[in-house]
């Protein structure tokens, strides 16, 4: 019989709040090393061009409130960034604070691996240590086969295929995409590709899409000289035109809300490769705060949480 408020934290990986912010955020994800300035002007840039800021907090913000009201009483759900405040450690500090003694840990992130997800936990633990908690924490390592989560984003391929007249809907093509990750995490064993392939079938499965109508591809790559997995979103627009692809519906199934990979990397960048490639794209929403996605966060609780 549950007694005691059951904490909720939300795991995002942040984002600056202005263009002031930049230099820091970067500085943050880089591990302290300095941005070059060609680098820094391109991100300003990048963000100028998306309102100046990231709405990642906000939408964040909102999809906290959105799941506390679906949980209702004896939850309490709180945010905590990875590189940006809220930083993670601080929102651990309010929850041992708010005399959380149990709670369950959620990345806004369905897909596990020990360079994403992975880090996010290592941030809940060095919170721990940091203010001296005794919360017990139950991390949700992936949900990348969750139903509903599944069932939104099969939704949002119908969402695209319905800009074409039924006529034309069969030779759209639909690319699912996440963010891509060095290579070398596949000889690590790591499961962040199986678990994104998966996710991809079962999205089409669900959607009624044959393989010859659907493609996979990776995006927003880092900048290190290191091999990243691909192939990239943009390298594979290009191919999918020289085959004669002429519509295409990007669905990023690796991102739950609208971001910079989203919003610039495939709303202006490889949309504008692909208006010179004669190409139509077509973006269905982001899950945001599609209903859907925050029953299937609240279905992950409480699968967690004895009656």
């Amino acid at each position: 019989m549950q007694t005691s408020t059951i904490g909720v934290l939300l795991m995002a990986y942040g984002g600056p709040g202005s263009l002031d912010d930049l230099p820091g955020y970067l500085a943050d994800i880089r591990g302290g090393k300095p941005t070059s300035k060609a680098v820094l002007n391109e991100m300003i840039r990048n963000y100028t061009q998306i309102g100046g800021k990231s709405p990642l907090l906000d939408i964040t913000t909102k999809q906290a409130e959105a799941l506390q009201n679906e949980l209702g009483d004896g939850y309490k759900v709180y945010i905590g960034m990875r590189h940006w405040s809220p930083w993670m450690e601080e929102t651990v500090r309010d929850m041992i604070k708010d005399g959380i003694k149990k709670a369950i840990a959620i990345a806004l992130a369905p897909h596990y691996s020990i360079m994403s997800v992975a880090k996010y936990q290592e941030k809940v633990r060095a919170g721990l240590e940091m203010f001296g908690g005794d919360i017990e924490f139950e991390f949700v390592n992936s949900y990348n086969s969750a139903p509903k989560y599944i069932q939104a984003l099969a939704e949002r391929v119908q969402d695209g295929l319905s800009r074409w007249d039924v006529s034309e809907r069969d030779n759209v093509h639909v690319i699912f995409s996440a963010h891509s990750l060095p290579v070398r995490i596949l000889k690590m064993g790591d499961p962040y590709q199986d678990q994104l392939f998966e996710t991809a079938r079962l999205i089409a499965a669900s959607a009624g899409l044959p393989e010859s109508q659907w493609s996979w591809s990776y995006q927003s790559a880092g900048r290190t000289p290191e091999p990243w997995l691909g192939p990239q979103l943009e390298e594979h627009i290009k191919a999918l035109a020289e085959k004669g692809i002429k519509n295409i519906v990007s669905v990023p199934v690796g991102f739950v809300c609208d971001h910079v990979e989203i919003l610039f990397d495939i709303d202006i960048k490889a949309q504008a490769l692909a208006r010179s490639l004669g190409i139509r794209l077509e973006r269905p929403p982001a899950l945001n705060l599609d209903p859907l996605y925050i029953g299937a966060l609240a279905d992950l609780v409480k699968e967690r949480i004895p009656n």
